[in-house]
């Protein structure tokens, strides 16, 4: 009988290197989604970005193409059919994909008493139902990328209010906490579902970030957002895209199924 396997000496010069891969950032024209495809760039990543808004979407990557290749490939993606031709372009495009961030998302607020049901239904089918039938689409790909010493990953944006209850600095965004619970646990359904197919699959939570959707509530609430932070500080890219690429290089390559919070210790406070 022979023994467990020797360890090998750990590489940490490119523990986090991205060269050779390649991925898709949803929602990546702006905020978070622009800052995981810039650090993902860095790291030596080809990436794809694909947001609503064609317009955007090329500049983006036309802006980021100076810190590597950046391609563009607008769409709708709470569109069914919109989305199938994201899947069928990306496929005509590459062979395989070897991380998915499932990062677009809406956020709708309003009073209780006065929540529109459309509102409701248009959070809930980009945040949740978009994320799971985009990442089924495109999991032909992702297996195509997999070995199991080097999973594809599908690396899902959720929130930090989806490990808390809103408070009122969320000015009644009820159907954007209860999506982003839906996410986490649909990243850990998922991370069952696609292991034996070598692809893992984790979420992040992130707490306040500089972003469209967040600009209303930092500009009005900025100074208590802080001094509810256990870091005392809003949340900058380095550490949005520094979580990212952990999940999405060698370093993290034997994580599954986690919801890691990027927040400052914001929802444990």
């Amino acid at each position: 009988m022979t023994g467990p396997p020797k360890p090998s000496a750990i590489d940490t010069a490119t523990l986090f290197d991205l060269g050779g891969r390649t991925a898709l950032v949803t929602g990546g024209s702006r905020g978070i989604g622009r800052m995981i495809a810039e650090g993902f760039l860095q790291a030596g990543a080809t990436v794809y970005i694909s947001s609503r808004k064609a317009g955007a979407c090329e500049r983006t990557a036309a802006e980021l193409s100076a810190a590597g290749p950046c391609h563009a490939l607008p769409a709708n993606i709470a569109d069914d059919a919109d989305r199938a031709r994201l899947a069928g372009a990306l496929a005509e495009r590459i062979p395989r994909l070897d991380v998915l961030v499932n990062n677009a998302g809406a956020a709708w607020g309003a009073p209780y008493d006065e929540f529109p049901e459309s509102g409701f239904r248009k959070v809930l089918e980009l945040n949740v139902t978009a994320l799971f039938f985009l990442t089924r689409d495109l999991t032909p790909l992702l297996a195509a990328s997999a070995t199991p010493d080097d999973p594809a990953r599908v690396i899902n944006i959720g929130s930090m209010d989806g490990l808390r209850a809103p408070t009122v600095l969320d000015n009644g965004t009820f159907p954007y906490s209860a999506s982003k619970a839906a996410v986490h646990h649909l990243t850990r359904s998922l991370a069952l579902e696609l292991a034996p197919r070598h692809i893992t699959v984790n979420a992040v939570a992130p707490g306040f970030f500089p972003s469209r959707m967040t600009e209303a509530s930092i500009e009005r609430f900025g100074a208590e957002i802080e001094r509810r932070c256990p870091l005392r500080r809003i949340g900058r890219p380095e550490d949005m895209a520094g979580a990212a690429i952990y999940l999405a290089s060698r370093a993290g390559a034997y994580t599954t199924g986690a919801v890691i919070p990027v927040d400052g210790g914001t929802s444990i406070a």
